[in-house]
């Protein structure tokens, strides 16, 4: 359970959110127009940038959960990683969705070590494990850094624009492995693209004018669409069919 009471959130004094007050018991895809907010919403869900008004999971302020329990908890996939040693390979940097667990000045265990095997087969990149992550495809670090996010073994996992700037091919992969996680996981979606909210199948949080409008249903219709959008839709298909 995450919930948002009176959130506000900004940067250089540029007010993004205003009095977000919202309750997120379970799964929820996050949309609006570029330059909305989304990202910024969900940076501070993880607590990840500056705030007002309070944020809490499971009845905690997230400013009063240590780092690592907050690791446990929740995570956060950004929309493109960032590789600061190119040399790391892919078994190495899914290990690190460990940390949380591993003992401070210890070496990571065997069963981190399981655990990361395990994730790596689970999404069928086994054949990258020796592979260094920075010679690898958008679509494969993608799903690197999903299997680091499930190593990390939290309840909830926040997928920011998870599908920008695949191919088609490689953006159904994602999208079915999100759809898919939402039976283990709470899965946040953080994304722009209409059809890939529709296949996964979440209530949706529209962004918009700095505040928040939750749909549990209806959000697709095409009039709906028109209104918040401004432009004229007939008939949405779902692309990941």
């Amino acid at each position: 359970m995450i919930k948002l009471q009176s959130l506000a959130c900004g940067f250089d004094n540029h007010s993004v959110l205003e009095d977000i007050t919202l309750d997120i018991a379970s799964h929820l895809s996050i949309l609006g127009a570029n330059g909305s907010g989304k990202s910024t919403l969900a940076r501070a869900i993880c607590g990840l940038t500056g705030y007002e008004g309070e944020v809490s999971l499971f009845g905690e302020s997230i400013q009063n959960i240590a780092p690592k329990t907050r690791a446990k908890t929740i995570s956060y996939i950004p929309a493109k990683l960032d590789i600061y040693d190119s040399f790391i390979t892919v078994f190495e940097f899914v290990l690190l969705g460990r940390f949380p667990y591993k003992k401070s000045f210890f070496e990571y265990d065997a069963k981190d070590k399981i655990i990361a095997q395990k994730t790596i087969a689970f999404l069928n990149i086994r054949h990258l494990s020796s592979h260094t992550v920075a010679s690898l495809s958008s679509g494969e670090q993608q799903l690197v850094l999903i299997a680091q996010a499930l190593a990390q073994q939290s309840k909830i996992i926040i997928f920011d624009e998870p599908t920008a700037n695949l191919d088609p091919r490689n953006a159904k992969i994602i999208a079915e492995h999100i759809k898919g996680l939402k039976e283990y996981h709470q899965i946040i979606l953080i994304t722009h693209d209409l059809h890939l909210a529709c296949f996964v199948g979440s209530p949706i949080a529209f962004i918009k004018e700095k505040r928040v409008t939750l749909y549990e249903e209806g959000f697709f219709e095409d009039a709906n669409l028109e209104e918040l959008y401004g432009v004229a839709f007939s008939s949405m298909a779902v692309r990941y069919a």
